[in-house]
């Protein structure tokens, strides 16, 4: 069995070394113990790093012809190096993994032990995530179980670790759109599937790459890649605001015709005035989103061009 691991890097030069000394060693134990061929490879993807990121691969790749990279013509985001390298490599399985180290290396051998036994895809899940900030661990299992929520069908706790067989990866190549998540597509693939727990570690080096910003884009993009609960939301909101509104428009007409009262001015004008306004805006941002996904998919632009390889 052909093993292929991809590993991803954006301004890695500081991690790259031990990631691969460490990646390394792992392939030499894989094949000694018989669970992968002598022809497995890793292939380092570099999205556009500004550092000396892809020189670095290339002197690996020189040494060693187990070592591979390609270079993305400019920075696509974590997906897309990580779709680039699921369509480029030719292992009969492929597994992902960040060049961070935070993941547990070992459980690349339980991996592939499970495919052996039958899995088409083998999920890498965090079991303990005391490397994460209090923020950042409650967020993210937070996000989760939105998702779930809405209706989305993703792996508690699962990033982009995990083993894919070449069978899921052709099944993966007919899903043409641009705005790809991963996390939330593989899932809808099928296939018989395993998971692999492991406790998920300190970044070993360098700074991680996935600012809060970024954490935000990427779990807005598959909240609206893969719901549409939020444009129902909208719907309903509006019931509920018309409903609302028809209720004190009616209350302030008896209040004036039968009672001889005077409605309270401003406060009663002003406050539902900027009321409605601010759900309109919301509303429209939202449509905004799903639009604009709509609007980038007409287009068909790649979602990477490969500058060279090696």
């Amino acid at each position: 069995m052909n093993l292929a691991i991809i590993v991803p890097c954006f301004n890695e030069e500081d991690v790259f070394p031990t990631t691969l000394d460490l990646l390394i060693k792992l392939l030499k134990q894989l094949v000694k113990e018989g669970l992968v061929s002598q022809d497995s490879t890793v292939t380092f993807i570099d999205d556009g790093s500004l550092d000396k990121t892809w020189s670095l691969i290339e002197d690996a790749a020189h040494i060693n012809y187990a070592i591979h990279g390609i270079k993305l013509s400019r920075n696509r985001g974590h997906q897309n190096a990580l779709i680039a390298g699921l369509m480029s490599v030719n292992g009969d399985v492929v597994i992902s993994i960040d060049a961070d180290l935070q993941d547990d290396l070992s459980a690349i051998r339980d991996m592939v032990i499970k495919h052996r036994e039958g899995a088409e895809i083998v999920y890498g899940i965090r079991n303990h995530r005391g490397s994460d900030t209090h923020f950042k661990r409650v967020s993210a299992e937070g996000y989760y179980r939105l998702l779930r929520l809405l209706g989305v069908d993703m792996v508690f706790n699962h990033a982009d670790f995990r083993l894919m067989s070449r069978a899921a990866i052709k099944a993966l190549e007919q899903y043409g759109e641009v705005n790809m998540f991963l996390r939330g597509v593989i899932p809808q693939l099928g296939f018989k599937t395993a998971n692999v727990f492991y406790k998920r570690k300190e970044r070993f080096a360098g700074e991680t790459k996935y600012s809060t910003g970024k954490m935000l884009a990427l779990a807005w993009d598959g909240l609206t890649s893969f719901s549409s609960l939020p444009l129902r939301w909208i719907t309903i909101l509006g019931f509920i605001v018309s409903i609302f509104s028809f209720t004190i428009g009616g209350w302030a007409l008896i209040t004036r015709l039968f009672f001889n009262g005077s409605v309270p001015g401003w406060a009663s004008t002003v406050i539902p005035m900027y009321f409605l306004g601010g759900i309109q805006l919301l509303s429209l941002g939202i449509i905004g989103e799903y639009i604009a996904k709509i609007y980038a998919e007409t287009k068909h632009r790649p979602r990477y061009i490969i500058e060279k390889s090696i």
